[in-house]
């Protein structure tokens, strides 16, 4: 099967993927209970205001009716009106979302600088020291949520070393324009060296604290993968010929072991934007996972919706990549796709 055919494959699923979630959450969204307008407007509005807001929402309509409503807004480019910051909910995302996207794509560099040549080494030394000591490690990075990682960081950095963490800059630090909404590479774009580093040091650490779980399971499955493949007969008979060690590891050895490990860190890296919730209101940070709660909690539903598709959206994206990534370490997968 051409790459081309299965990239379109690929697209066609998530569209259908994408059209279901939004019909499921537009659904929750609504039978949720509490009353929408009455939330936005406060317990002291009178009737004929929560009546009128109502009405403006289209909440009074059919599910069916208010779904179609929303579609053919956003079909237009708008998402409608958020409850709660009384703005359109896409000006919202504009402002919430790269704060978002800043943290985890500093947390996925993480995950892949550093799971993959632990799990590596460990692998090809197992039950050596550094092996033990990783697998130890693993399973309590594993085991311990992100964030409480994240609170050990505030209270030992910031409480104790009064290392200013909270935010994206410190209060004396002057942003840099807006070019991409990441302020590191804002700064960078602007020569702000004094806002690069500023916001380099506010980053780390929530991106850590969300970047260990992933680190830790993506380790455990690429050692495991890597002792595996050790002692199928083919690396066996690569060993025999006397074939040095790197280029039996990067040649041979790495390629085969990477695939489980690519399945699982797809969908590690995009569930960091569900994941970072509780670290983003930890550390005070602007992003659109805390931007979500808050929207739940106040039953925003335009806000709901949109937060949950970027999410989907996200999901659906690293799928695709991953797919791609699989498919070109094991061909064989799109001999089977062609033959089905």
């Amino acid at each position: 099967m051409r790459m081309s055919t299965f990239i379109l494959k690929r697209l066609s699923y998530t569209v259908f993927v994408l059209f279901g979630l939004s019909i499921l959450i537009f659904i929750i969204a609504r039978v949720l209970p509490g009353d929408p307008a009455r939330l936005a407007l406060g317990p002291r509005a009178p009737d004929w205001a929560v009546q009128n807001l109502r009405q403006q929402l289209h909440l009074n309509e059919p599910l069916y009716i208010q779904y179609f409503y929303w579609v053919r807004d956003a079909a237009s480019g708008s998402l409608g009106e958020s409850l709660v910051t009384r703005r359109d909910v896409f000006t919202d995302v504009q402002e919430f979302l790269p704060a978002t996207l800043e943290l985890i794509t500093l947390s996925a560099l993480l995950v892949v600088a550093l799971a993959i040549p632990i799990g590596m080494v460990a692998g090809r030394r197992a039950n050596s020291w550094f092996d033990n000591l990783v697998r130890v490690l693993s399973y309590i990075g594993v085991a311990v949520p992100a964030f409480v990682v994240a609170i050990i960081f505030l209270l030992v950095f910031g409480f104790m070393l009064h290392i200013p963490i909270i935010g994206r800059l410190s209060p004396n630090i002057i942003a840099p324009p807006t070019v991409t909404g990441f302020i590191t590479i804002d700064s960078l774009i602007s020569g702000n060296m004094a806002a690069f580093f500023d916001a380099a040091v506010h980053l780390i650490l929530p991106a850590l604290a969300l970047a260990l779980g992933p680190i830790a399971q993506e380790a455990r499955i690429t050692r495991s993968s890597v002792v595996e493949n050790l002692n199928k007969d083919y690396i066996l008979s690569t060993v025999s010929h006397g074939v040095p060690e790197r280029l039996l590891t990067l040649k041979y050895l790495l390629r085969p072991s990477l695939i489980p490990t690519i399945s699982v860190m797809g969908l590690d890296i995009s569930s960091l934007i569900a994941n970072a919730f509780l670290v983003e209101l930890i550390y005070n940070w602007p992003g659109i996972s805390r931007y979500g709660i808050n929207a739940m909690l106040r039953k925003d539903l335009n806000a709901i919706v949109a937060v949950v598709m970027i999410a989907g959206i996200i999901f659906a994206i690293a799928n695709i990549v991953v797919d791609l990534i699989v498919a070109y370490l094991d061909p064989r997968i799109r001999y089977v796709e062609k033959a089905a």
